[in-house]
């Protein structure tokens, strides 16, 4: 059994998790062109080595990142989200024109 420690529940069975992929920075979508934003969800670089990646603690719906080598599938570490992340993204809608 593999044991991934969550930085809120502490160690719990690896079963319990989800991993939503690598973490990237998040283009401004009220900012960037529909090309950019189409290669921030789109494309990805699947570099082999360390990466950091989004996990979720699925019976408490907690978000944070593991640094994982995925190579050697070794979790190097779990922190939360808070530390990459100081401060909330604002997304806005644009107006929408009228029938």
């Amino acid at each position: 059994m593999k044991i991934l420690n969550c930085p809120l529940n502490g160690p719990r069975n690896i079963s319990e998790f989800i991993c939503a992929g690598e973490v990237e920075v998040e283009p401004d979508p009220n900012r960037c062109s529909n090309a950019e934003w189409a290669e921030y969800i789109f494309l990805h670089d699947n570099d082999a080595g360390v990466v950091q990646e989004w996990w979720c603690h699925v019976p408490t719906a907690y978000w944070f990142i593991v640094e994982r080598n995925n190579l050697t599938d070794e979790i190097l570490r779990t922190f939360p989200s808070t530390e990459i992340f100081t401060k909330r993204q604002e997304y806005s809608r644009p107006d929408q024109e009228a029938s």
